[in-house]
């Protein structure tokens, strides 16, 4: 953990190029600080069909969850959080002044009770660091 999920409404295709919006929350996560390299996922999920308010053509959407581990107190979430969604919601001021663009970030944390993991990413990580 942690992961980052986006959907994102098909319209925004052309408008925005999703690989540089999930490379640049990974550098966010990154400069937090709180999250362990190794861990840190983000996708995008382009969503086809989906209906928005009074169901305009041009409104889009941007949705991220960041699904996270127990064990960070919520004064370290909040500022982690305002610094991602910071650099996201900048990146995307043009979609903002180009059309009607709904733009939001949750944060979820798992109960590690009922969350299973299988990582070896860590590891070499470790290993690469040593050697490099």
């Amino acid at each position: 953990m942690p992961h980052f999920t986006i959907e994102y409404s098909a319209k925004l295709d052309g408008r925005v190029d999703m690989g540089a919006v999930v490379e640049l929350v990974r550098k966010a996560a990154v400069e937090t600080g709180i999250f362990p390299l190794g861990g840190i996922r983000v996708r995008a999920i382009k969503c086809e069909h989906y209906a928005i308010a009074d169901n305009r053509l041009d409104y889009g959407f941007l949705d991220m969850v960041l699904r996270l581990g127990e064990g960070r107190d919520l004064a370290t979430r909040k500022k982690a959080g305002e610094h991602i969604f910071k650099a996201l919601s900048a990146h995307l001021d043009p979609v903002f002044t180009e059309t009607k663009f709904a733009l939001s970030f949750d944060m979820q944390i798992n109960d590690k009770d009922t969350s299973w993991k299988r990582n070896n990413i860590h590891e070499a990580l470790k290993v690469e660091t040593v050697n490099g």
